[in-house]
């Protein structure tokens, strides 16, 4: 049976690699243990011991801090992982206070490894062997090794705790990294360290994951966290096995560049039977969501072997010597590490639509503070009150004679106070600021992760606390800037009925409704006084004045007439009495006809004044700190986006 039937270009051309330097190696005449171990005082003394007696294979390299050879930093500034990282510590940084510790667990621990794998050698790729019990994962470890490090049998488990093999020095921090005793730790048989591919590789053998002992299979978690690279052994029996694919490599379908998958014991199946599993593999691979590396195409090594009569194990050898000698594992793993990372936080930072607070909420959260103040009502009372002042200055004495009778007949009328706003006004007026705060909220929530838009919520609430004292508080800054202000010639400025209105709005705690606006109409004439006459009231005060002398006059003459005083003629003193009779309404509805444009425009003057004040007002308490939880929102999504887009670019 060939070792392997459907091998792709990427790893053709990856083994072609690695047999033309090993040839290279052995046609230049240079043993491959030739190139000494140089180690400092310890290394010189244990290469003179080798001289005189050979070293045994499973014998434990002294490497310690003091002897440890300086090696290479793992990651250079040019690296595609690093501004990952560095985007990825950012987004942690912005969220701690908005998300919780477990929602950002998983990438703190990434880039916590990836700070220290970072600070150990980028000359060594640590690959684990992992597998089920009785797959040959020993068996294999020891077929690559050239040697019997790893105890094997029948027993289970076999493997107990994590053995490893280097092909080179200075993996000790690595090594120490996996908490591998130094006891288990060995070098390869000196014939397959002759294998100059396989330098830097650092080979681990793993417990079995699915052992009976809980701490067999914490410690294969632990390590599989760790290393850079995992070659997964499976048998004609387990390679379906639920727990492998559940639990292993569906979770880890994202590390499918640094992943291996062997199928072993390809020796006990018959015929075609290899081709027929190696094929529901794939299959089931592909169900996991693992890419399978095949016509050039990045992914997972799927081939097949015996580890037992060595078939495949050469092929095996010589895609593993070109993997290490990329020098690429240890990024690719991290870059994984960090797309797994960001695939958990996609539901806590990606939002459904667009996400923010647009204008036309900012507009309706601005009209609906308008009508909690009473905007509208306190500018149809200040319209009202200009033209109640026009009527006063432009009507005829005889209304005017009239109006104060009236106030006569009902004692204090004039000095009265209108009562602030009942209670349950009051209570509206809350509500309705409290339900334009909840619709706000909601509008900017909108769409957004659940913490985000539980964040802009309580922003909107807290600036929502005092907002009704405040409204109540500008509303009457407000009135009282419009009582002192002065009018153009056709009276469109402010006076004191808008003082009267927002007098009334001011009231009651927070305005709400008509009933304040007209009880503030009072107020506002003894707070401000009246509204400033325009130009032609003088002149149609002087025309009334007229209107009713013709009026005295004319009595006058018909009386002296009637007495005998005056000759008479009825007809001149009658008419010129009629006149002033006639003239003084004229006059009057000429001018309440005049006085509706001012007037109206003063109310509108009056309600955008309280309207400006209510909405600036409920946007310094309200929507910019909902805006600045929007801010925060979108600059987190940033970095959350150059982390996804890194991952992109990259590869």
């Amino acid at each position: 049976m060939t070792a392997v039937t459907d091998e792709n270009p990427g790893q053709g051309r990856a083994a072609g690699r690695a047999r033309k330097r090993r040839a290279g190696a052995d046609t230049a005449g240079v043993p491959a243990a030739a190139g000494g171990w140089d180690d400092g005082l310890i290394a010189r003394r244990a290469q003179e011991a080798r001289k005189e007696s050979p070293r045994t294979p499973d014998e434990i390299v002294p490497e310690d801090d003091e002897t440890r050879p300086q090696v290479e930093a793992y990651g250079d500034s040019g690296s595609p992982l690093r501004p990952r990282l560095d985007a990825l510590r950012e987004l942690v940084g912005l969220s701690r206070a908005r998300l919780d510790r477990a929602a950002l667990a998983e990438a703190g621990r990434v880039l916590d490894e990836a700070a220290a794998r970072q600070r150990l050698s980028s000359r060594h790729t640590v690959v684990a062997i992992a597998g089920a019990s009785g797959s040959g994962k020993s068996t294999l470890f020891n077929a690559l090794a050239g040697a019997q490090l790893s105890e094997t049998g029948l027993r289970r488990p076999t493997t107990s705790s994590p053995l490893a093999c280097s092909w080179t020095d200075g993996a000790a921090g690595l090594l120490d990294r996996l908490a591998v005793p130094g006891r288990l730790r060995r070098r390869p048989q000196p014939g397959a360290a002759a294998d100059e591919a396989l330098q830097g590789l650092v080979l681990v053998d793993l417990p079995d994951h699915d052992s009976a002992a809980r701490g067999h299979r914490d410690q294969v978690d632990r390590v599989l966290a760790l290393v850079d690279a995992v070659i997964w052994v499976v048998d004609p029996e387990k390679y379906a096995d639920a727990a492998l694919h559940e639990r292993y490599l569906r979770p880890l379908a994202g590390h499918a560049e640094v992943t291996f998958v062997v199928l072993n014991q390809i020796d006990r199946l018959p015929g075609e039977a290899a081709d027929q599993v190696l094929d529901d593999l794939r299959r089931l691979l592909d169900e996991d969501g693992m890419a399978v590396g095949e016509h050039g195409e990045p992914g997972a090594t799927v081939l097949p072997l015996s580890a037992l009569t060595g078939e495949g194990v050469g092929e095996l050898r010589e895609l593993l010597g070109a993997f290490v000698q990329e020098r690429t594992a240890a990024t690719r793993r991290l870059s994984a590490d960090v797309d797994a990372a960001a695939a958990r936080l996609r539901p806590v930072y990606v939002a459904e639509g667009r996400a923010g607070l647009g204008e036309r909420a900012r507009e309706e959260f601005a009209d609906r503070l308008a009508e909690a103040v009473g905007a509208s009502a306190a500018g149809q009372a200040a319209e009202r009150e200009w033209r109640r002042n026009a009527g006063r200055a432009c009507g005829t004495p005889w209304l005017r004679l009239w109006r104060w009778y009236e106030s006569t007949r009902q004692p204090g009328a004039r000095d009265r106070v209108p009562l602030a706003a009942p209670p349950e006004e009051r209570l509206t007026a809350r509500q309705r600021v409290e339900q334009a705060v909840r619709t706000v909220a909601d509008d900017a929530s909108a769409g957004l992760p659940g913490p985000w838009a539980q964040a802009v919520r309580e922003a909107a609430v807290h600036g929502a606390k005092g907002l009704p004292d405040a409204l109540d508080e500008i509303a009457g800054r407000v009135g009282e800037g419009t009582a002192g202000a002065r009018g153009t010639g056709d009276g469109s400025a402010g006076s004191a009925g808008s003082a009267g209105s927002a007098g009334g709005v001011a009231g009651g705690g927070v305005p709400g409704g008509d009933a304040r606006a007209r009880a503030g109409e009072g107020r506002g004439g003894r707070a401000g006084g009246r509204p400033p006459r325009p130009a032609w009231w003088p002149a149609a005060v002087l025309t009334q004045v007229a209107m009713t002398l013709l009026q005295i006059f004319g009595g006058l003459w018909l009386a002296g007439q009637i007495v005998g005083v005056l000759e008479p003629g009825l007809l001149t003193p009658a008419l010129v009495m009629l006149a002033g009779i006639v003239g003084g309404p004229l006059v009057e509805w000429s001018c309440a006809a005049a006085a509706r444009g001012p007037a109206r425009r003063y109310g509108q003057e009056a309600e955008r004044r309280l309207r400006e004040a209510a909405a600036a007002c409920g946007r310094a308490r309200v929507l910019d700190p909902v805006a600045a939880e929007l801010a925060r929102y979108r600059e987190v999504r940033e970095r959350y986006v150059a982390v996804t887009e890194f991952s992109t670019t990259s590869r």
